[in-house]
């Protein structure tokens, strides 16, 4: 039986006077006026443009699936919910990067004190992050596993001193001990990297506190994920694939659907053609009906296609990966440099909202 897949593009500034020709996509800031329906098929794929007004049309000669697909990219996306903290996303928010590591690819060792990271986790704050998302463990290529202990030892300090001044917080874990001591002292977005399956108690302590979490797609474990990563077929449709299937087996453990966010895994079991896949490909993954995470800072393919810059000479990139991130949609991009991409943010929202105002003259 085919497989159907809706990837919203023909993306404009605004709806004005294009009723019934273009759809609001995820309830954010993008308007889109085609849809590319692609079509895998006893190992053949096919691909056709149709317009907003023709894809309502071939519906009902659709799936279910694909069906689903279509609502789920026109639908509005449940706001995050952290304690008395409510994020939306009716525009792209910024998780700043906190990490709480002697060796991770970028900034190891940088946040090595207690009230050296809380401060700069402020900092993220008061730059406009929306979140600050706190690890304790480098899951960097070729990365070895941190012992629970040493990782909570590591984080909760900054958590704390950053939960007491009102933070929204997000833990970058994989253990669901180091899930269980962080949320006995604030509520927490769980970003985990292999979104639930490293740990097996991770997801049940999830559902048990009803917590929200961010699946994030990965090929492989840390130390050995870049070794020769290959996928049968698009590299876009097998990440969907594969996290269709993790957020149904989240919902059968108990998780809420408006608790769970996804991640395509920039950099996480990917060449480079696949990131760059991933990236041009990224607004198919609304069709899953979730929020989206984009974590691109920073990373190799950064480098690979700029000269081989080091990890610190990838402001420019990283920020061009944002951006064509929130072009299509995406609700949260995860950044080591705030401000500048705050800034950036601001500046596509400004010339959002001209769009958005009508005109008189």
């Amino acid at each position: 039986m085919a497989r159907v897949y809706l990837r919203p593009t023909g993306f404009i500034d605004a709806p004005f006077g294009l009723d019934g020709q273009v759809a609001r996509l995820a309830g954010g800031l993008s308007w889109f006026s085609a849809v590319e329906l692609i079509r895998v098929e006893g190992g053949r794929l096919s691909r056709e443009l149709l317009s907003v007004a023709a894809i309502e049309d071939r519906l009902g000669q659709l799936d279910d699936r694909a069906r689903t697909a279509w609502t789920n990219l026109t639908a509005p996306r449940a706001p995050l919910v952290l304690g008395d903290r409510v994020i939306r996303f009716d525009q792209p928010q910024v998780m700043g990067i906190l990490n709480v590591t002697p060796d991770s690819f970028s900034d190891g060792g940088v946040h090595d004190d207690a009230e050296r990271a809380a401060d700069a986790g402020f900092a993220m704050a008061q730059a406009g992050a929306a979140l600050v998302d706190i690890g304790g463990e480098s899951t960097r290529p070729g990365a070895k596993p941190v012992w629970e202990q040493d990782e909570i030892d590591r984080v909760l300090p900054p958590l704390e001193r950053l939960a007491a001044g009102g933070a929204a917080l997000s833990l970058d874990t994989r253990k669901a001990a180091v899930i269980e001591a962080a949320l006995q002292i604030a509520p927490v977005l769980v970003n985990d990297v292999s979104a639930l399956t490293f740990d097996p108690r991770a997801m049940d302590v999830v559902a048990s506190w009803g917590c929200p979490v961010v699946l994030m797609h990965h090929q492989g474990a840390p130390e050995t994920m870049q070794d020769a990563p290959s996928y049968d077929g698009p590299v876009l449709l097998a990440v969907y694939d594969w996290l269709e299937e993790r957020i149904a087996a989240c919902i059968a453990a108990g998780i809420a659907r408006d608790k769970i966010l996804i991640d395509p895994g920039i950099g996480f079991g990917k060449t480079v053609q696949h990131n760059l896949d991933l990236m041009n490909g990224l607004s198919l993954l609304h069709g899953l009906g979730c929020p989206i995470v984009l974590g691109a800072s920073r990373k190799r393919m950064i480098g690979a296609l700029s000269g081989e810059a080091p990890a610190d000479r990838r402001l420019g990139g990283s920020i061009a990966l944002a951006m064509k991130a929130v072009e299509q949609g995406a609700h949260i991009v995860r950044v080591h440099d705030v401000p500048e991409t705050v800034q950036a943010i601001r500046v596509w929202r400004g010339l959002r909202d001209a769009a958005l105002t009508p005109r008189i003259d």
